[in-house]
C-alpha cells in the first residue's frame, strides 16, 4: 500500500519548511551583518550589504589574533573530547558488566551530577582551581571539562553498553582475549554509534563554551579561546558589532562543517543507548 500525498502532507511541509526559515534568520542576520560597516548596522541591521565588504574579517582576524584563538580552542576541545571518549567509555563498561554497590552508588552519583547548575558551584570551583593552581593554565581548563563532561558522557554510553549483547564478550575471552582487549577490541567498536554523538554533543559545547574559559584563563591572553577572543570587541562603553559579527562567523564556520558531518549519528545513537537495556 502507498502512501497518498494529500493536503496534511502539504501542511506539514509547509510547516516544516517556514519552521526552517525561522531557525535561519539568526544565520541571515549575522553573515549579513558581518559585511556592512559600523553605521549601516545602527541604520539597518536587516537589509542586505550594500557591497560585499570583507574589511571586517581582516581586522578581526589581526586584532583578535584568531590564528592562536583558533589552535587554543581547537587543542582544548579535542583533548578535552578525546579524555571523555576514552574515559567515560571506560568506566561506563565497568558499571555496566559489574553491577555492584560502589559501581551503581557511582552511577547515581554521575546521573544527580547533571542536575546541579553550574551558576550554583561557580565560586567554590574559583576557590579550588586556586588551591590547586589550576587558574590560568589549559591544564587546569582541561581538568574542569572532564570533571563537568563525565556525567552525561557516562550516562549515555552506559546505555548503550547495554544493547551489547554479554555472549559476544564470553567469545572472546573463550578465545584468550584480555580484558582490556575485549573493551578495545570488541566493544569500543560497536560504540561508534555513541562515540560519534558524545564526540558531536561534547565537541558543540567546549567549543561555544564562554563562561568556563573565562573563569579560568580569562586573565592570560595567550590561552584565550575564540569566544573569549570575540568578547574583546565588547567593552564598556563601545560594541564593534561589525568586527565582533565577522568573528563570530569565522569561529562558528569550523564547528558547523564538524556538525554537519557527524550529525546523522546523533539521532541513532541516543536512540540505541535509550530503547535497549
Amino acid at each position: 500500500m502507498t502512501n497518498r500525498y494529500n493536503w496534511r502532507t502539504l501542511l506539514l511541509e509547509l510547516i516544516a519548511i517556514l519552521a526552517m526559515l525561522l531557525f535561519m534568520v539568526p544565520f541571515y542576520f549575522l553573515g549579513s551583518n558581518s559585511l556592512k560597516t559600523f553605521g549601516e548596522i545602527l541604520l539597518d541591521a536587516a537589509t542586505l550589504p550594500k557591497s560585499l565588504n570583507f574589511s571586517n574579517y581582516e581586522r578581526a582576524w589581526d586584532i583578535m589574533k584568531f590564528p592562536q584563538a583558533f589552535w587554543n580552542s581547537l587543542l582544548i576541545t579535542v583533548t578535552s573530547v578525546a579524555g571523555l571518549v576514552v574515559i567515560s567509555a571506560m568506566a561506563a563498561y565497568k558499571m555496566v558488566r559489574r553491577p555492584n554497590k560502589l559501581n551503581n552508588t557511582l552511577f547515581l552519583m554521575f546521573v544527580a551530577a547533571m542536575v546541579i547548575p553550574f551558576q550554583s558551584i561557580m565560586i567554590p570551583l574559583m576557590k579550588v582551581a586556586g588551591w590547586f593552581g589550576l587558574t590560568n593554565s589549559m591544564w587546569g581548563l582541561w581538568l574542569c571539562y572532564m570533571g563537568f563532561g563525565s556525567s552525561l558522557t557516562i550516562f549515555l554510553f552506559h546505555g548503550f553498553v547495554k544493547s551489547i549483547p554479554v555472549e559476544i564478550e564470553e567469545s572472546a575471552v573463550v578465545d584468550g582475549c584480555s580484558p582490556y582487549g575485549v573493551f578495545w577490541r570488541i566493544v569500543f567498536p560497536l560504540l561508534k554509534p555513541m562515540t560519534a554523538t558524545v564526540l558531536l554533543l561534547n565537541s558543540l559545547w567546549i567549543w561555544n563554551d564562554f563562561l568556563l574559559p573565562n573563569l579560568i584563563i580569562g586573565g592570560e591572553r595567550t590561552l584565550r579561546t575564540i569566544p573569549l577572543s570575540t568578547y574583546s570587541f565588547f567593552g564598556q562603553y563601545t560594541k564593534q558589532w561589525d568586527l565582533a559579527l565577522a568573528a563570530l562567523v569565522m569561529g562558528i564556520i569550523p564547528i558547523i562543517i564538524f556538525f554537519l558531518s557527524l550529525q546523522k549519528y546523533i539521532i541513532e545513537g541516543i536512540t540505541a543507548g535509550s530503547v535497549k537495556g
